[in-house]
């Protein structure tokens, strides 16, 4: 999961992950606010404060797009359905990352972003906007589906 996250950088290495935490989010309109709320808890006891509103904005914005374009039917809702999208997020030194899990194979394409007034299709213009880099890959093994990430800079811990 780890080896698209490079983008010209020096490698990670999956060992040296400080702070790493996930959370399944049911496949609801809720599970944006929980991704939020998620979100924030992580950040405030990792002390990564600095980058706070762009992350929770970019996980908002990646949450919904697995809700309202990777799940089947009227966002998968059944309630025996297990949560199929999964929140991740890794710290390193001065890296954080936010991926998102969800079932989908389809190619995440960001929408023409000459239009403002539009009402939707601006996530992913956001999530460039907001983070440091982000992108996407299929997933390997047992799980099925893909990984949409965001890779934000953040200062290193005192």
């Amino acid at each position: 999961m780890l080896k698209p996250l490079r983008q010209g950088l020096p490698p990670l290495d999956p060992a040296a992950v400080s702070n790493a935490a996930s959370c399944a989010l049911p496949a609801r309109y809720e599970a944006v606010r929980e991704a939020r709320r998620f979100t924030r808890d992580m950040l405030g006891q990792w002390g990564v404060d600095e980058r706070f509103d762009d992350v929770c904005l970019v996980v908002s914005e990646l949450v919904t797009n697995a809700l309202r374009h990777a799940m089947p039917g009227e966002y998968g809702c059944t309630e025996e359905r297990v949560a199929s999208v999964r929140l991740h997020l890794m710290r390193w030194d001065e890296r954080l990352v936010c991926a998102v899990r969800d079932p989908s194979h389809e190619t995440p394409v960001p929408r023409d972003s000459d239009d403002f007034s539009a009402e939707s299709g601006r996530g992913l213009f956001l999530v460039d906007s907001f983070a440091d880099g982000w992108g996407w890959h299929p997933l390997a093994g047992p799980l099925t589906g893909k990984a949409v990430w965001a890779m934000f800079h953040v200062e290193r811990p005192a």
